[in-house]
């Protein structure tokens, strides 16, 4: 190949480099930048944020916590739904779920211990229903706040069940915490409670629905995590149940903070989509607004 063929093709190459760089690492960027600045558009390209007194508090896509420095809940803010992002949840640098599924059932021992899935519900549920004066008894929970779970050993069958038990234990009771497990008897065989540091994955595991409720006082997103982790609203049962207990807090009747929620409440999508929510930040600047907490202390 002769030398003029070659400087004519890295020439081409050059222009060609030179044209796309204008175009896609000037012109398009700038392009976008410019969409951004329209009317309607601008406050989304800032990151949806809201303020108060002026300043940024945060931003409307991203939920966070209203706990004092010790992670308990301000009684005159609403509380957002569970979060497994980072470690005391609604980091936005580790945005992200637990990864347990419905089959987490059985806590596992250790120091610290790590609870199932099945037990972070339930205490989860007990913790809300005290907080909010409500029936916080779940399906396939203990009154205690863990998974109601037994391990029941014996023969199998040609299904694999256990036909005739000869020992059962309650799982997620460690008999450090409890001296009589949730449940006396099952299927005629006294139930123990664990003793740390036992296997006990010999015996099939059987979850005790109990006598709770089939439709819980306390809805689901008050005890499940998002899968971001960051997810900023909560359903309008979860609100519901903390009306009662923002208006003691801020002096004011419930149907005074009945109609802020209403206010900072977003339909279904085009109307069929989804359900309605509540932003929690949204409806806690609004109450601070409304009925500033100068005026309740």
């Amino acid at each position: 190949m002769k030398s003029s063929n070659i400087i004519r093709q890295h020439w081409a190459a050059l222009r060609a480099l030179l044209v796309f760089t204008v175009i896609l690492g000037f012109g398009y960027p700038l392009l976008i930048w410019l969409v951004a600045m329209l009317p309607g558009l601008h406050d989304k390209a800032e990151g949806s944020m809201l303020t108060a007194g002026g300043k940024p508090v945060g931003s409307k896509l991203i939920g966070q916590l209203f706990t004092d420095a010790n992670g308990n809940p301000l009684s005159e803010y609403f509380q957002s739904r569970p979060s497994a992002a980072g470690a005391n949840g609604y980091d936005p640098t580790a945005s992200g779920g637990s990864n347990l599924g419905p089959e987490s059932v059985v806590d596992t021992p250790g120091d610290p211990p790590k609870p199932s899935l099945l037990s972070q519900v339930c205490a989860r549920s007990a913790a809300v229903g005290k907080l909010e004066g409500v029936d916080g008894s779940r399906p396939f929970c203990t009154g205690g706040g863990v998974g109601a779970v037994l391990s029941v050993i014996g023969p199998r069958d040609a299904r694999g069940y256990v036909s005739h038990p000869t020992r059962v234990v309650s799982v997620n009771e460690p008999c450090a915490t409890t001296k009589q497990p949730f449940v006396d008897f099952y299927e005629g065989v006294h139930v123990e409670c664990a003793t740390v540091g036992d296997d006990y994955s010999a015996g099939q595991i059987v979850p005790i629905r109990g006598a709770a409720p089939a439709s819980p006082q306390v809805p689901a997103d008050a005890v499940t995590a998002s899968g971001s982790g960051l997810d900023p609203d909560i359903s309008l049962a979860y609100a519901d149940i903390q009306i009662a207990r923002v208006a003691r807090a801020r002096h004011v009747s419930a149907d005074q903070i009945r109609a802020v929620v209403a206010q900072c409440t977003t339909g279904r999508l085009l109307g069929i989509f989804g359900e309605p929510t509540v932003n929690v930040l949204q409806l806690n600047l609004a109450l601070d607004h409304r009925y500033p907490l100068t005026m309740v202390q």
